[in-house]
């Protein structure tokens, strides 16, 4: 695994000289083919793209000057990712530029020879897409936050925001854990009840896979009475940050007024709803006055 420049670096030298390497000519312009889980009209997608460029240009590479990149977005849909992976492959590109671990799974599954360099939040090795982190092997290197395995700290901040609250919504993505193996996906599970007990909170696993269904999810957030929740780091989550934050806000007003149809002294003495979301590693927290 590697830093961030060490990853452009290497995206770079990939793209460079693959093509050479492989069909013993120089081609006009190496090509990078970035395969993502996201739609370049979202914000973060649109930030994240800006970044990629920075790094390139870091690196002696500019779009359309010494490099090409063919873009392939999936826009949340996972289903996608094996056309196109398959697209790029057969378009003879350079290097892929995987986003994701569905994104690095499908190109992975598309070539053995073209290299992949990804940025994923699981741990690769348990995913099963490098046999180590320090010799990754194959074709296949990149970075990993290990956003995954945080899942259980994003709970102990939670709680220390918290104090005597109690129950917490911890939302995962139910579109993305399709993809994902079996076993992997009850080993979170189990991580993440595990540690929401040992802090004795009262956890409640939700799951939305589009945000069509993120009121359905704060509205049963509302039915439990719920102190907070706990959003995992999906870059899909990610990507609707400002929508989620809007929905908390929203969470918080609900509460205040459930609180003050059960005690009118509640909402008096904090003048306020106390609802908290950790997202992505971030405290969010609405306290203030809030009116019906």
């Amino acid at each position: 695994m590697m830093r961030r420049r060490e990853f452009m670096t290497l995206l770079g030298g990939a793209a460079a000289a693959w093509p050479l390497a492989a069909r013993g000519q120089q081609p006009a312009m190496p090509v990078i083919g970035l395969l993502h889980s996201g739609s370049p009209d979202l914000s973060l997608a649109a930030q994240g793209l800006t970044a990629f460029r920075k790094g390139l240009n870091e690196t002696g590479f500019a779009e359309g000057r010494n490099v090409s990149i063919q873009y392939r977005w999936a826009e949340d849909r996972n289903e996608r990712f094996p056309q196109l992976a398959a697209e790029l492959v057969q378009g003879g590109v350079s290097v892929i530029a995987a986003v994701g671990s569905p994104a690095v799974a499908a190109a992975k599954a598309a070539t053995t020879t073209i290299p992949i360099v990804f940025v994923v939040g699981v741990d690769p090795v348990s995913f099963g897409l490098v046999d180590s982190l320090s010799r990754p092997g194959a074709n296949l290197t990149g970075v990993t936050n290990f956003s995954l395995e945080t899942g259980p700290k994003r709970l102990e901040l939670l709680a220390n925001l918290l104090g005597s609250g109690k129950i917490v919504g911890i939302l995962l993505n139910s579109r993305a854990r399709a993809t994902w193996p079996r076993a992997l996906s009850e080993i979170e599970i189990h991580d993440l009840l595990q540690a929401a007990h040992a802090l004795g909170l009262q956890p409640h696993i939700l799951y939305a896979g589009a945000e069509t269904e993120f009121e359905a999810v704060f509205a049963t957030l509302t039915q439990l009475g719920a102190d907070g929740l706990a959003i995992s780091g999906d870059p899909y989550f990610n990507s609707l940050a400002e929508r989620l934050g809007a929905l908390s806000l929203q969470a918080a007003r609900r509460r205040c007024q459930w609180r003050r149809g059960r005690s009118s002294r509640h909402c008096r003495w904090w003048g306020s709803s106390n609802f908290a979301v950790v997202h992505n590693g971030v405290l969010a927290q609405r306290r203030g006055n809030v009116r019906p």
